[in-house]
């Protein structure tokens, strides 16, 4: 019986191993199919369908990292399509998406990367609470040290220190307070105004950001250096190393979202962008030398320059013509490009903003209302004392309220010295990057309410009184121990420039002309300032007058 069922060939001695053979045969031919019909699709469209699942799991991550992050390249797409557009506004929205901060990831084979933040409350970790945790750090100073050396601004540690603290005691002595005064009645007066009301005489518009950055750098150059360069004669001379200095920082903020090794081997190669800042440096050593020469031969005279020119070294020796060098040009981007970047935006927003303008002058002619000049009709003889510059609080709420907005320094850079956590509990490992966007800030709700955008003056004022907010919710003057020394001498420059100008006449914006941010370390006007200038007549000031 057994032999006759195993010799029948319709039998099934295995059934289950059967079973499995012909699974395995029918799966290899299905595999066998598909690879053949593969060979009849073409590449294009197999790269087509790769691209795709690549770019929605990138894009699925954006909704947890605040971009997508792409195989390789990291986030890098996205930051270069942000600098095509306005950069800063771009950050913006992104760390408003993010809760006030997200983890930028550059490609693998860059140093693109770092945590970027706008919340107060990291921003009170790093820059005073673990401020030692926090310096500029190497990558900072790498990139910023052919134009900045090793100037006030790019130092850390005792190099820092000894610079504060040399520039701190005659920041706050009399005579240099003395001489800010004084050289800045001569220029507004005897420089500024006369160039205003030529141009109404002309009938012609004039770049606002350029007789501004004109008027910032003589006097940076009169206080700091004792020279007067002359930049605003009637003429307006040319000046090459304004150019040059502005080229440089744009050049050097290009760094900042570039590879390291690329812009490195563009600068061992001389091309491109680093072509540019070489050349441009080269000219702003050539005005430092210059200064440094003239000053030596007049060691008599009073200013920081010749201050710093008196010290001695670690070694005992005085310091070398290439720190001195440094301290020149640290001090004129400090002086030159702060304060005029933030007036030319300040007078933008009161080209938009009328009502701020109306209040501004109703303070101007209360304060003054009472002056024997004033009295007699004789408007445009005013000059503004020290003490009357310092009741304007509401033309303070309005320089502070543009700097919000648009702060002269947009973003800054530190570097983490030993592994922390920010109070939002951002892990941060050693020596991860911190960028903190000081222009973001000034757009988040949670710091300045729904109307955050608006320009509004009130909002920094109490009972009438200016009430100044929290370093590190307005940061347009740094804070912690780093809080810019200069910030009362900046405040008084441009209340005093703003008053002189607004008293006597009507900035008009030319209809239609195009005003957005350029990257550089600060926020220039890409394409200048353009207006027209009207001027007051007596009818018009009486009504502030009559408002007293």
């Amino acid at each position: 019986m057994q032999s006759h069922i195993s010799n029948h060939p319709n039998t099934m001695i295995n059934p289950i191993n059967l079973s499995s053979s012909d699974d395995e045969l029918a799966t290899g031919n299905l595999v066998s199919r598909q690879l053949l019909d593969l060979q009849h699709i073409p590449m294009t469209e197999l790269f087509i369908a790769l691209f795709v699942f690549i770019a929605i799991h990138s894009l699925r991550q954006k909704k947890h990292h605040g971009l997508p992050i792409w195989p390789v390249l990291g986030m890098l797409p996205s930051l270069v399509g942000g600098l095509r557009g306005n950069m800063y506004e771009w950050a913006s929205d992104i760390l408003n998406n993010q809760n006030g901060t997200f983890r930028f990831k550059g490609p693998s084979f860059s140093s693109v990367n770092g945590i970027i933040t706008s919340d107060p409350r990291n921003l009170e970790h790093l820059l005073k609470t673990k401020f030692p945790n926090f310096p500029k750090g190497p990558f900072f100073r790498d990139t910023v040290h052919d134009l900045l050396g090793n100037g006030i601004f790019n130092a850390d540690d005792e190099n820092w220190q000894q610079q504060r603290k040399t520039a701190s005691i005659e920041f706050h002595s009399a005579k240099f307070r003395q001489l800010t005064t004084e050289s800045l009645l001569e220029l507004v007066h005897s420089r500024l105004l006369p160039i205003l009301e030529n141009s109404i005489k002309q009938s012609l518009p004039i770049d606002l950001q350029d007789i501004l950055l004109r008027l910032t750098f003589d006097n940076v150059c009169m206080i700091a250096f004792g020279v007067h360069p002359g930049c605003l004669s009637p003429n307006l001379p040319e000046i090459p190393f304004a150019k040059a200095f502005e080229d440089a920082t744009e050049a050097t903020m290009l760094r900042f979202v570039t590879p390291t090794c690329i812009w490195k081997t563009m600068r061992y190669f001389n091309l491109g962008m680093e072509k540019k800042l070489k050349h441009s440096i080269n000219r702003v050593d050539e005005f430092a030398e210059d200064v440094i020469r003239t000053r030596k031969e007049e060691l008599q005279r009073s200013d920081l320059l010749t201050v710093f020119m008196g010290l001695k070294d670690e070694a005992g020796q005085p310091f070398s013509d290439k720190f001195l060098r440094d301290i020149c040009v640290n001090f004129i981007l400090a002086g030159r490009d702060t304060s005029s970047v933030a007036l030319s935006w300040f007078f933008w927003l009161l080209h938009h903003n009328p009502r701020v303008e109306e209040r501004i002058l109703e303070e101007i002619y209360g304060i003054v209302s009472e002056r024997e000049e004033v009295k007699k009709g004789e408007y445009q003889s005013v000059i503004f004392r020290p003490e009357e510059i310092k009741k304007m609080d509401y033309l303070h709420a309005a320089v502070s309220d543009a700097l919000r907005l648009y702060p002269s320094v947009p973003v800054d850079l530190k570097e983490v010295v030993e592994d922390d956590i920010f109070p939002d509990g951002t892990v941060l490992k050693k020596g991860t990057k911190v960028i903190y966007v000081i222009y973001a800030m000034g757009r988040m709700e949670g710091i300045w309410g729904k109307d955050c955008r608006e320009f509004k003056p009130e909002r920094w004022l109490r009972d009438g009184r200016f009430m100044n907010e929290s370093a590190y919710n307005f940061t347009a003057f740094n804070g912690g121990p780093r809080l810019c020394l200069g910030k009362d001498f900046a405040y008084y420059q441009m209340k005093f420039v703003a008053a002189s100008v607004i008293c006597r006449y009507h900035v008009q914006v030319v209809e239609n002309y195009p005003v957005v941010p350029k990257l550089a370390l600060t926020m220039y006007m890409k394409h200048g300032l353009k207006v027209n200038l009207y001027r007051r007549d007596e009818s018009e000031i009486q009504k502030y007058l009559n408002t007293k």
